[in-house]
């Protein structure tokens, strides 16, 4: 248990233990196993997803390939529905991981960045999608994560050039889709291309959402989704966060070429390949939220769920939550009842500093400092629901009032860890890390407000 420092003596912090309920049960509503069970069912010989049907019996042969940070279990899951049914297929998973289940393939690919078991990955499964025929139905499950740990780079890029690209992406500040949306460009798998590769094969998608609006072409990249975007867009992106000019000649040259009209463009709304893919997204942020403020009034808290579209820069949404919170602690409005706010959504960082840190703990450390001078009994609380922030070990931090005494009696001067994106160490060094380790499921991130007025009397 993770206890805070007071004076001379460590207690824990009850609203945090309340905190991680609220947070588990959150993430428990993601549990990739369980979301895709729930999805399917048998209704005599035909197979249900949501509401739609499927005769599977009729079909030639039956194939799975999974993707992402959730591809195992929700592999597992489907397995433990369709049984021997599925004659093949790949998942992807972590460096570490056991074998697959079942008949299945696993390719122990990367992420954040994409590594050659990401490309053998791709690969593997686009021999299986372009070996299917009409009669055959591929189950295509995707997870956050799938951009990286399923990567082709298009003819004339290398796997080091499209890592590199992403890798200043990412510490540039731009949000996913803007990310995404260069990917795609740079792909030979994503915009669409695996779902024309499986043409005519049937491909049935489930989906768990990591992205803001459940944008399914920008969820790994949509790889089975069409592409509203351009090469002119993509461009543009790197053009604006001024790393085109850095960025590979053939980087440049592929866009610029696309551009011009002379590299085919992603696959579009309307394309004839999209008449065999059916999606069904089966889990998200907003799923998450419901069961934290469910768990959250069954420990009798007022609980209301804010937003699961948080975006932009995290030091700044901090500032806007953290004046949320202050006006509810200083306000007749407030009353005296606990209150728990819940937001979802993911923010970004623009990394400046030399330091380690992910956008969760950049959030608390800021929202720290703008909730000081506010004794009373808060706690703000942010994690990734994929267990992992940023390039750490950690999921995400958490702050009460507490926490900015333990500062000053180490010395410790948040604003400069803040300036350095060196949120990590400053949370390590005040015992507010929350570390749960990989939970193989990923739908955004996941905060937690908690307001008790009447501890603070007490």
């Amino acid at each position: 248990m993770v206890r805070a420092m007071s004076g001379d003596a460590f207690f824990p912090n009850p609203l945090y233990e309340k905190a991680m309920e609220i947070s588990r049960a959150g993430m428990d509503a993601a549990d990739a196993g369980k979301l895709v069970r729930a999805s399917l069912e048998w209704k005599e010989s035909r197979l249900l997803i949501r509401s739609e049907s499927y005769d599977l019996d009729s079909r030639e042969n039956v194939y799975l390939v999974s993707i992402g940070k959730a591809a195992r279990p929700m592999a597992e899951g489907l397995l433990s529905v369709l049984g021997d049914r599925v004659a093949g297929g790949i998942i992807t998973c972590p460096p570490s991981e056991n074998p697959a289940p079942g008949k299945l393939l696993c390719v122990p690919s990367g992420h954040p960045l994409p590594d050659g078991e990401s490309l053998r990955a791709a690969e593997e499964a686009l021999r299986l999608a372009q070996k299917a025929s009409r009669n055959d139905v591929i189950f295509f499950l995707v997870s956050g994560g799938g951009s990286a740990k399923f990567c082709l780079p298009a003819a004339g890029i290398t796997l080091e050039e499209k890592r590199s690209v992403t890798d200043t992406l990412l510490k540039s500040g731009a949000d996913i889709h803007q990310i995404n949306t260069v990917r795609k460009h740079l792909s030979g798998i994503k915009g669409g291309r695996f779902a024309a590769a499986a043409f005519p094969a049937t491909v049935l998608s489930l989906v768990i959402s990591d992205v803001i609006g459940n944008d399914l072409e920008t969820i790994a990249s949509g790889p089975a989704h069409w592409d509203p975007t351009t090469f002119a867009e993509a461009r543009k992106i790197l053009v604006d966060y001024g790393l085109w000019e850095t960025s590979p000649p053939s980087v440049r040259d592929l866009l610029e070429s696309g551009r011009a009209g002379k590299v085919p463009e992603t696959l579009k709304e309307g394309d004839p390949v999209f008449a065999r893919v059916r999606t069904f997204i089966i889990g998200d942020n907003r799923s998450a939220l419901d069961a934290a403020r469910e768990r959250a009034g069954e420990l009798g808290f007022k609980a209301m769920v804010l937003t699961s579209s948080d975006s932009g820069e995290a030091a700044e949404a901090a500032k806007n939550y953290a004046g949320m919170l202050r006006s509810r602690i200083g306000s007749a409005e407030g009353g005296t009842a606990p209150e728990c706010f819940l937001a979802g959504g993911e923010l970004t960082v623009t990394v400046r500093g030399k330091g380690r840190g992910g956008r969760n703990m950049e959030f608390v450390l800021a929202s720290m400092i703008a909730m000081s001078g506010f004794p009373q009994n808060w706690l703000i609380l942010s994690l990734g629901t994929d267990g992992r922030d940023g390039p750490t070990d950690a999921a995400g931090a958490w702050a009460d009032p507490g926490l900015q005494r333990d500062a000053a009696r180490l010395g410790l001067d948040p604003r400069k860890f803040l300036a350095d994106n060196d949120s990590y160490t400053f949370f390590d060094l005040t015992g507010r890390l929350i570390r749960t380790r990989p939970t193989e499921t990923n739908v955004m991130d996941l905060r937690v407000f908690l307001r008790d007025a009447r501890s603070a009397k007490e």
